[in-house]
C-alpha cells in the first residue's frame, strides 16, 4: 500500500513559478513509477508528467514541455513537480499517481493524493 499527500498549490501570477510536492508513505515507494496529473472543473483528470522508479526517465505532456520538470527521491520518498513560466490554462487541481508501470492513462494507476489547487491569475 502507498499513500500519497500533495502539497505546494497555491495562486501564482501568470509567468510565476511553483514547486509541488507528493510525499509518499509505505516502503515500497521505489517501486512504483509515479505521476502527475490535473483536472479542472468540468473536465478530465489529465496527464502531466511521469517518471520512472529510478528516476533516470521522465516524460511529458506536450502542453507543459519545456516549463515543467518532474523529480523524485525515493530517500525521502517524494516526487515533485517544478512548475515554470505559469499559464492562466494551467489554473487546474493537481494529483499525483502511483503505479506498476508508466502511463498517460489514468485508470492505470493504483495510488492517488487528495490533490493540490493551482490557480493562476492573468
Amino acid at each position: 500500500q502507498v499513500q500519497l499527500v500533495e502539497s505546494g498549490g497555491g495562486l501564482v501570477q501568470a509567468g510565476g513559478s511553483l514547486r509541488l510536492s507528493c510525499a509518499a508513505s509505505g516502503r515500497t515507494f521505489r517501486n512504483y513509477a509515479m505521476s502527475w496529473f490535473r483536472q479542472s472543473p468540468g473536465k478530465e483528470r489529465t496527464f502531466v508528467a511521469t517518471i520512472s522508479w529510478g528516476g533516470s526517465s521522465t516524460y511529458y505532456a506536450d502542453s507543459v514541455k519545456g516549463r515543467f520538470t518532474i523529480s523524485r527521491d525515493n530517500a525521502k520518498n517524494t516526487i515533485y513537480l517544478q512548475l515554470n513560466s505559469l499559464k492562466p490554462e494551467d489554473t487546474a487541481v493537481y494529483f499525483c499517481a502511483g503505479g506498476s508501470s508508466r502511463s498517460t492513462s489514468a485508470g492505470r494507476y493504483d495510488y492517488w493524493g487528495q490533490g493540490t489547487q493551482v490557480t493562476v491569475s492573468s
